[in-house]
């Protein structure tokens, strides 16, 4: 893992620890996610220096986490990864969730029609949004992302509809916004007019901003009355598509997002 993002695991696991009423609790839902995101087992060390742990408390929790079947271990290489039983809770949950199987034929008929790899996130306010759902189009070149995949709520341009579409506070939204980290970051108060012509379009572009040649079009989807649960995200290689192509993805995320709403909140 890279030193920035070695760093910043270790911050969000500091955070979690001190607004947390259970301690042991963040320690293993940090250890969870570090397992998620690594390429390969890790060893004891290895957990414990991402995330700024004591070994001997790392590893009281990770034992706690193999006998739940949450986490393996090999006891060859001496080194833990996931275990089946992330699978069965992650089951659990798709199947509880209405969003998920309403989302994916959405998606899949918008990726044909556009030629365009979609998404559909779920919001978690604005700490970050998490890949639930995902197509992908025919084209030979195209963009993947993994279902699972946590990025910070208000990057590229599902960032612009929860900051359009939600009840942010302004001097919290540009705390937030100074610590996101683009490819190329627009100034905070571009981001503002931008905000607002998400808020009159209905949906967002970012157009290179996030990921150098890559347009990302977003559209909320709100579960209740409230700031948007999830959205539609559309992304097309091309940072600078024709307007007639922008148009048609995004009208096409706005008229979908709008029919998720209304079948949404008719499920609740």
């Amino acid at each position: 893992m890279a030193r920035a993002e070695q760093t910043n695991s270790r911050r969000a696991l500091a955070r979690a620890m001190s607004a947390s009423k259970a301690p042991a609790i963040s320690r293993a839902v940090a250890i969870l996610r570090l397992l998620g995101r690594s390429g390969a087992p890790l060893r004891l060390q290895s957990v414990a220096d991402e995330l700024g742990l004591v070994p001997s408390t790392c590893l009281y929790v990770l034992r706690a986490l193999v006998d739940e079947e949450l986490v393996r271990f090999d006891p060859d290489t001496k080194r833990y990864s996931l275990d089946a039983g992330v699978l069965t809770l992650a089951g659990h949950w798709l199947r509880a969730n209405e969003f998920t199987p309403l989302v994916q034929p959405v998606l899949e008929a918008t990726s044909r029609a556009c030629e365009v790899t979609m998404l559909g996130v779920q919001i978690v306010g604005l700490e970050h949004i998490v890949v639930v759902a995902m197509a992908q189009s025919g084209a030979n070149l195209q963009i993947s992302a993994q279902v699972g995949s946590r990025f910070p709520a208000l990057i590229s341009a599902t960032g612009r509809c929860i900051a359009a579409f939600g009840d942010c506070d302004a001097g919290e939204l540009r705390e937030r916004f100074a610590a996101l980290r683009w490819d190329d970051a627009p100034p905070f108060d571009a981001w503002l007019q931008q905000v607002e012509e998400t808020r009159r379009l209905g949906y967002a572009v970012d157009s290179g901003n996030y990921i150098a040649g890559v347009t990302v079009v977003a559209a909320p989807v709100s579960q209740d009355a409230g700031a948007p649960s999830h959205a539609l995200v559309a992304l097309a290689l091309g940072a600078g598509l024709p307007p007639s192509r922008l148009a048609k993805i995004g009208n096409a995320l706005l008229d979908a997002s709008r029919s998720l709403t209304r079948q949404l909140r008719g499920a609740t």
